[in-house]
């Protein structure tokens, strides 16, 4: 009522200034406060609910507006008319405390004591971005309330069933397949927040081809332990009880680019386990709280697609030494992770693995080292492994090398990571592209180009280096002989 109010009086402001003005004489003037007064009177318009009346208002405005250029005599008259008009709307504009007559235009608060500034040329018609509130104009929240239908915006109708706070369904339906869709929502995300339940389920990786163990190179004492502590487990969860109860995390630690990540996905595959590739990234955010929440929904979502197997990459920037300085959100997110991951607020029988992958593991928080109990060092390949590389990238190109000309290349890649091998294979794969001339490039066919050869090999050695230091590798040594499951 207040905001209507305050819109009648300054319509009440501009017929004051128009009395005025038509005293002077000042058709210019008048002309620019017949315009700022239809503008208002326009803009109420659209709120009055007797359409005759709103139409009237408007041609009576326009009329008397073409009319002032030739007689500014005729505003007073016009001035009247409107105030008449004004007098018929609905009582809902009006109370007790202000009455519509012409003795408000003689009230002293709009005397010359207090003279209203000069009224800003409106354009006739246009509606302004932001304005203000009209006559029976109700406020709409630009922000969607929790009581509101999450499709259509509209006010929910019916009772919460005691679950004030927490969101019904996941989907954008309407509010009529609501109840159907709740019974189809696992009870365990119920209390997570949808987007975050999204979020985690984008990190689901289901695209990439099944894998078996034959397609990691050595690493033959790491498999071994993979089988026997997670993947059997895992498929005979029925046998795996009481102390033969496998481990819920796994660390997998050693130089970058040995296949710690090829392992969890080789989990994931051999145990048919649904497989989320996860980063710190993915659980941090910019909103206090959002990260504990974030690492809530993490578990329950894989609880739901379990067999479950969550890989996550560089581990250490997640779960690192907590100290006096750091940030209590930092805090808290490490905190709600090493519950979850110790089970205290999970189902005993729910088969989710950890895999965590780090490059730095002198970093880890004592905690989390103590939750990840297979603590497994995945060193640089051996010449066996890296000849296994050199023969599998190669089955793919022409080349034309021999058995101890790959044996050689193996030789000289000594404390090569299996990455660094397919940086060397890329390099020397550009060799036969090289020695063709520019000019013939774009005309020659693919079988034309000459095969790979140890020569091209040779060449690209001189280009390709390792990338692991031998002061990183001892260590991983010394920290494999303090913590790890045993030399491999």
């Amino acid at each position: 009522m207040e905001d209507s109010i305050g819109n009648v009086e300054e319509i009440y402001l501009c017929l004051r200034r128009l009395k005025e003005t038509s005293s002077h004489k000042d058709p210019n003037q008048a002309v620019n406060d017949v315009r700022n007064l239809n503008y208002l009177l326009h803009t109420e318009s659209l709120q009055i609910d007797d359409e005759r009346l709103s139409s009237q208002l408007l041609s009576e405005g326009l009329h008397k507006y073409q009319d002032l250029m030739t007689n500014p005599d005729g505003v007073n008259n016009y001035c009247d008319d409107v105030l008449e008009l004004l007098n018929t709307q609905p009582s809902e504009v009006a109370d007790d405390d202000f009455e519509i007559t012409d003795t408000a235009l003689d009230d002293p608060k709009y005397g010359t004591t207090n003279p209203p500034g000069k009224a800003p040329l409106f354009a006739y018609g246009r509606k302004t971005l932001g304005g203000r509130r009209m006559l029976g104009s109700k406020f709409v929240c630009p922000v969607r309330s929790d009581n509101e239908d999450r499709a259509t915006g509209a006010p929910h109708n019916g009772s919460d069933d005691g679950r004030s706070g927490q969101y019904r369904g996941y989907s954008n339906d309407n509010s009529s397949n609501e109840d159907s869709q709740e019974d189809e929502i696992d009870e365990r995300l119920r209390n997570i927040d949808p987007k975050m339940v999204e979020l985690i389920r984008s990190e689901i990786m289901d695209r990439f081809q099944p894998l078996s163990w034959d397609d990691i190179a050595g690493l033959e004492y790491a498999k071994t332990i993979i089988k026997e502590a997670v993947v059997w487990p895992i498929l005979r969860p029925d046998i795996f009880t009481g102390l033969r109860k496998p481990p819920r995390g796994i660390l997998l630690f050693g130089p970058p680019g040995t296949g710690k990540t090829l392992i969890g996905k080789c989990i994931a595959s051999q145990s048919k386990s649904t497989f989320f590739s996860i980063s710190a990234s993915s659980l941090t955010s910019k909103w206090i709280g959002d990260g504990e929440k974030m690492v809530r929904a993490l578990f329950a979502v894989a609880a739901v697609h379990q067999p479950a197997v969550v890989f996550i990459d560089e581990i250490d920037s997640l779960l690192c030494q907590r100290s006096d300085t750091e940030h209590e959100s930092s805090r808290r997110l490490k905190t709600e992770f090493l519950v979850q991951l110790d089970g205290a607020a999970t189902a005993e029988d729910e088969r989710i693995l950890i895999v965590g992958a780090t490059n730095r593991p002198q970093e880890l928080d004592e905690a989390a080292r103590r939750r990840l109990v297979k603590r497994l060092y995945i060193p640089l390949p051996e010449r066996s492994a890296r000849i296994q590389i050199l023969n599998r990238l190669l089955d793919r190109e022409r080349n034309s090398l021999e058995t101890d000309e790959i044996a050689r290349i193996g030789d000289l890649t000594e404390g090569f990571s299996g990455a660094d091998m397919k940086v060397l294979c890329h390099e020397a794969s550009m060799g036969p592209i090289r020695s063709i001339p520019f000019d013939q490039l774009g005309d020659i066919a693919k079988d034309q180009v000459r095969p790979i050869c140890y020569e091209d090999f040779r060449l690209a050695l001189t280009k390709v280096k390792a990338s692991v230091s031998q002061h990183d590798l001892k260590q991983y040594v010394v920290w494999d002989r303090t913590y790890g499951a045993g030399a491999i």
